[in-house]
Parts: structure tokens; sequence; C-alpha cells
């Protein structure tokens, strides 16, 4: 949970506010995740190279986590480079990408101590260029004292490859235990997820309007309310962070059981009758 002891809603903009003041406090979600979308068609519909997309994107990224810690949001993950990305985009733009988070964690470094923010990683990160895992760790090593929100960058991330390295995880902690399998637990799945220090997401956002999961915390998603804007991720800013909670706010959490207001199910004998004839 969310342990600074201090909100900074005074620091919030005057729209924030206003959205703000519409939320209940107590039922903020404690986990957000994001699959930021968008970039390039947000460049192509401005007739602009796509590496402004991504740099725009990068902006979007300081603004939502600032606005996040100011309401206490206790963690906050951001899908930033797929798997999928890494294979199948151009090599010149998979540079600049690393060479775009490279810039980011630089860059926002201050801005992230002011803000009381740690960052951390998902995904295969050791598959990264060493340079980049350098500048990876010396933030999240300059940061790891920061007690608010935790924000999370899935980075060479897939699910499916996530649950890949969570069974491989599990089967040499089975063989060298010498467990059986009818003995594996989802609680057991979840300890070897990337994700074993954090609660799964009560929010998922997606951005630019399509209405895919992308392979994106396929496990830890299952019971997370979705939350679908036409809006570019480049275009996305705290305010809409904030319109997001409050239509999550909005709705009844079920997790699979009944709502409150379905009332009690009335047998009906003779369809019973016959069931059993």
């Amino acid at each position: 949970m969310y342990s600074s002891g201090t909100l900074r809603i005074h620091e919030l903009t005057d729209e924030e506010r206003a959205v703000y003041a519409t939320l209940k406090p107590e039922r903020l979600p404690e986990h957000v995740a994001i699959i930021m979308d968008g970039n390039g068609r947000w460049a192509g519909q401005r007739s602009l190279k796509r590496f402004l997309g991504h740099q725009q994107g990068a902006k979007s990224v300081q603004l939502v986590t600032e606005t996040a810690s100011r309401i206490g949001l206790p963690w906050l993950t951001l899908y930033a480079f797929s798997l999928e990305n890494n294979l199948r985009r151009p090599r010149a733009e998979v540079s600049f990408l690393m060479r775009l988070l490279k810039s980011y964690l630089e860059t926002n470094l201050q801005r992230m101590m002011d803000n009381n923010v740690r960052i951390r990683y998902i995904g295969r990160i050791h598959e990264l260029a060493a340079d980049v895992q350098e500048k990876m760790a010396w933030a999240a090593d300059a940061t790891a004292r920061n007690t608010g929100t935790t924000l999370t960058l899935a980075l060479n991330y897939g699910g499916r490859s996530e649950m890949v390295d969570a069974f491989r995880g599990l089967a040499a902690e089975m063989n060298l235990k010498h467990l059986s399998p009818e003995r594996i637990t989802e609680e057991d799945i979840h300890r070897h997820l990337y994700t074993a220090h954090m609660p799964d997401p009560d929010l998922l956002i997606r951005t630019s309007g399509e209405m895919r999961i992308s392979n994106y915390l396929l496990w830890q998603i299952a019971y997370t309310e979705i939350y679908v804007t036409e809006r570019y991720w480049p275009d996305f800013r705290g305010i809409h962070l904030l319109e997001a909670i409050a239509d999550f706010q909005r709705r009844e959490r079920r997790y699979g059981g009944l709502g409150e207001d379905c009332g009690e199910v009335e047998e009906d004998p003779e369809r019973i009758r016959i069931a059993a004839s």
C-alpha cells in the first residue's frame, strides 16, 4: 500500500482537482495498469515522424505518473515495450526507443525523486542491451527508498512469455524439492510471476480505442476492470487517468460472483419436475 502518508492534491491542476473531488478516496484502485497505444498514429495524423510520437508519449508517462503520485496511487504499471516490438519493429525504431528510454530515465530522475516515485521493471530485461540495463539499474537504485507510487515499466515483456518463465521457475523448484504436480496451486504460480511483489491490477486502461489485451498481464487481469479510450497515448494526461478512475468507481466489481442487485433466484417447481423426470 501507499505509505508516504502525504497526499499532494494541491499540486493537481484545477481541472484535475475538479475530477478528483468527485472521487471516493477510500475506493481508489490500488493498482492501475495501462496499455500505452497510439504513438505512431498520433504522429501520422500530424504528418510527423513516428519518433516524435514516441517522444510525446514519454512526456505523457511522466505527467500521468506525477498525477498518480499526487493522489496516492500505490502501483502504476505501463506497457512500454513488448517482445513483439523487439521482434517486429524496424531495428532503427527499436534502437531509438532504447535511446529514448535511457534519456527518459536520465532527464526525469529528479522529478521522480521530487514526487517520491520508485521505478521498477518487468519483462525479459536481461535480453536488452547492456548499456540500457545499466541505466535502468541506476534509476531503480536511485529511487529504491522512495515510498510513494511504484512505477513499473513492462519492457521486452509478453504475458505468455511471463507464464513460460513462471512455469520454468516453478518446475525447477518442484524438482529441487521433489514435489508432485498435484500439489501445485495458483499461489505457487503467482510466486514465480514477474509481478509477484505487487497486487493484481484493479483497473486496466487502454488508449487509442483498440479492444485488445495485446498479451499484457494475462494472468493478472482475470478480474480487472477494463477502460478503453479513443484518445492516443501522447494526448493522455493526469486528468484522463482521474476520469478513468471515476468510471471505475461507478462499477460494481463481482470477481465472478453475483451482483448485489441480483436478488434471490426463484426456482420454478415445474422446471425442476421436468428436469428430474
